[in-house]
Formats: structure tokens, C-alpha cells, sequence
């Protein structure tokens, strides 16, 4: 082929906008933020059991619709699950799951096993093929040792000894990847609330409280006439 011959640029990165963007720093323009305001759930394993945990603020676009809400669902004594997503297919998805292994555990008389969770929760997510938008961070101990999985929408599931979810999943990803170690030491303890990043301050500066009861302004009652149907005649007997 003649090198004259004018040819298509090759494929990869352009960093073109990288320079462009360092110039524009450099004159004084300030790039712009991003900000997740979305879910991260996060879970490891170490040596005797394992660590769940989870944000506790649900959004709703812009919104932020609840402040403490709990994204950590009780599955069974010895398992929970972190849900990331629709708030409401989470709590459904796992309050179903939860009531199966329940009753599972009314009629054997054992313990629910990890892997007994997991395949119920991805047998669900895998029928509606990712309509219910519930991302899940599974974790447990059971007979066979501590467990941690993770279930994405779809169904699919990663059997891991650390895994992070959510819009924050990288960030967190990132912290675990360059510190997680085997056989990490620890210690059962459920911390709620541990941090309140955005408690509410706001004091009305006249000191207006709502009062506790409402008060009856009117009573109305209106009775209901009696209608009283005399039957004549003998009884009749069974």
C-alpha cells in the first residue's frame, strides 16, 4: 500500500480534551463537581463472620427523601442482606425471601444456610430479568463458615471474599482493594446511626410547636332507627 495514500486515524484514546481542560485550569476556570448521591453497600469477610454495611439516605432524583432509612434487611438470625436500587423492590424482594426461609425453618427445625438465601433471591431477580431493580449484597454464617455473595438484577451472582454496590461501588471498591486483608479480626456489633452527616437544625425562632392532639371543635351523632320484625307463629324445630 502506498504511504501517500491518506488513511483513517487508528483507534484509541483522544487526550485532546485532557490538554484542553489543563489550559483551561491553568486560566483561572474551575472544572466542574460530581456528585453521587446514590446507594453504596458494602461487605467482607473475615476471620470468624462477616462485616455488612450501607448508607442510610434513599433520593428521589434530586430529592433526598428519607435521611435515615435502613438499608440493611434482616433475612434470618444468622443472615442479612444490603440492597441497593428501588427502595421498594428491595424491601420486597427480601421480606419475601425472608418469610420462605422462615417457614423452612418452622418445618425442619435447623437453620437456614447461606446458600439457601442466595438461590431463592436469584431464582426471583432472574424470573423478572432485571425489572425489579434490587442489587444485593448477601452475606451470613452458617454450619459451613461465614459466606458473602452478591446478586445483581438479572440474577447473575459473585461469591466473594469483599464486594461493594451501588452508585458508590467504586469509590468504596477502591479503599477495600488497597486495604482488605485475609483473616481480618473483628468483633458482632450492629452500629445504627453511627454517623449523622446532616442532622436537622433548624429551630423556628418563635418557639412554635404543633400540639400533640387535635382538638374536637363539633360532635355530631345521628342514630340509626331500629326496625324490630315480629315472626307469629310456632318455631320451627331442627
Amino acid at each position: 500500500m502506498s504511504p501517500s495514500l491518506d488513511l483513517p486515524p487508528k483507534g484509541g484514546f483522544s487526550f485532546d480534551l485532557c490538554r484542553r481542560n489543563a489550559m483551561l485550569e491553568s486560566k483561572g476556570l474551575k472544572a466542574p463537581t460530581f456528585l453521587k448521591t446514590g446507594t453504596t453497600i458494602v461487605g467482607l469477610v473475615f476471620q470468624d463472620g462477616v462485616i455488612l454495611g450501607a448508607d442510610t439516605r434513599a433520593t428521589e432524583g434530586p430529592i433526598v427523601a428519607d435521611k435515615n432509612c435502613e438499608k440493611i434487611h434482616y433475612m434470618a438470625p444468622n443472615i442479612y442482606c444490603c440492597g441497593a436500587g428501588t427502595a421498594a423492590d428491595t424491601e420486597a424482594v427480601t421480606d419475601m425471601v425472608s418469610s420462605q426461609l422462615q417457614l423452612h425453618r418452622y418445618h425442619t427445625g435447623r437453620e437456614s444456610r447461606v446458600v439457601t438465601a442466595l438461590t431463592l433471591l436469584k431464582k426471583h431477580l432472574f424470573n423478572y430479568q432485571g425489572h425489579v431493580s434490587a442489587a444485593l449484597v448477601l452475606g451470613g454464617v452458617d454450619i459451613t463458615g461465614p459466606h458473602l455473595h452478591t446478586i445483581y438484577p438479572h440474577g447473575s451472582t459473585d461469591t466473594l471474599p469483599f464486594a461493594t454496590m451501588g452508585s458508590g461501588s467504586l469509590a468504596a471498591m477502591s479503599v477495600f482493594e488497597s486495604k482488605y486483608k485475609e483473616s481480618l479480626s473483628g468483633q458482632k456489633e450492629y452500629l445504627r446511626n453511627h454517623l449523622l452527616p446532616n442532622p436537622r437544625t433548624y429551630v423556628n425562632p418563635n418557639g412554635f410547636e404543633f400540639p400533640k392532639k387535635t382538638e374536637v371543635l363539633l360532635t355530631k351523632i345521628t342514630p340509626l332507627k331500629e326496625k324490630v320484625e315480629v315472626i307469629e307463629g310456632d318455631a320451627m324445630e331442627e
